[in-house]
């Protein structure tokens, strides 16, 4: 009797077993047949007409998903490169600095010779110019040249090289207006240093650093704030010859004070963020 119960409870274990293996596989199976044959149907004109749609609707996740695909299935011919450059762009819209770099180097290792070669080298500068503006940059005054320079000094990089490369290119126009502010930054970032130095009073770091702007970025509105640096660190260094030099040559060219001030308006919130002082 107990054999025939343990035979009866075993075949109902099976029973169960193999209907609940069998749900298991319909369910997998419904789920393989909507992702693998979601592109089934699709040709090459198909996924760049709809990748397209997607970024130009601002849907750059699903624009970058249909270029993948597209190049998974189509990595040869005259389109594929293009695919290449779009899907690089999509990374970059998408706030992916890092996919976005990756693609646009891959783009130029593979195709160097390409005719679109110069807007890869464009886009890999308009990657590092934007890398980490967020909310704070986009709808507070803060001064970009306050924090870290790291991408900027890339970007610069990144647009020389084209201009090296690509001094007919069209993207070289812009290309040296983002330059300019770049070196703009780059300089207000050192006269920051070297007033970070003044506070702390290791004046000959500090005119080390104001030393550097005067030299380095001569035609940037950072040279007069680094002036008044040598003027003060001069003096606390008790060195009146110096200090009388630097004077003299602040007041033969700026004699009305920096052409440039350092917010470009003097507004309510500007003096809010300067008095909480988040950025020194």
């Amino acid at each position: 009797m107990r054999l025939i119960l343990i035979k009866f409870l075993f075949i109902c274990f099976l029973s169960l077993s193999i209907g609940g293996c069998q749900t298991l596989k319909e369910l997998t199976a419904g789920d393989t047949s909507d992702t693998t044959d979601e592109y089934a149907d699709w040709n090459a004109d198909k996924f760049r007409k709809e990748a397209k749609a997607a970024s130009d609707s601002g849907n750059y996740e699903k624009a970058i998903k249909l270029y993948e695909a597209l190049e998974a299935r189509y990595p040869f011919g005259e389109e594929a490169a293009q695919t290449q450059l779009d899907v690089a762009y999509a990374y970059f819209k998408n706030d992916d600095p890092e996919a976005a770099i990756a693609a646009a180097d891959r783009f130029i290792k593979i195709n160097p010779r390409s005719p679109a070669v110069d807007y890869a080298y464009y886009l890999k500068g308009l990657v590092n110019y934007n890398r980490g503006i967020g909310f704070i940059d986009r709808y507070l005054p803060t001064d970009t040249s306050q924090r870290d320079t790291s991408s900027a000094r890339e970007a610069y990089d990144n647009f020389a090289e084209l201009l090296r490369r690509f001094p007919e290119s069209k993207y070289v126009p812009d290309a040296k207006q983002r330059m300019i502010a770049l070196n703009n930054t780059l300089a207000m970032h050192e006269v920051h240093i070297a007033r970070f130095y003044m506070k702390r009073k290791a004046y000959i770091a500090a005119v080390n650093r104001a030393n550097h702007v005067v030299e380095k970025y001569q035609r940037t509105p950072a040279v007069p704030y680094a002036l008044q640096i040598l003027q003060a660190a001069y003096t606390e260094l008790q060195m009146p010859d110096l200090a009388a030099d630097a004077t003299r040559i602040y007041e033969l060219n700026f004699p009305e004070g920096p052409p440039v001030p350092e917010h470009k308006s003097a507004t309510l919130s500007n003096k809010i963020w300067d008095f909480i002082g988040l950025e020194e």
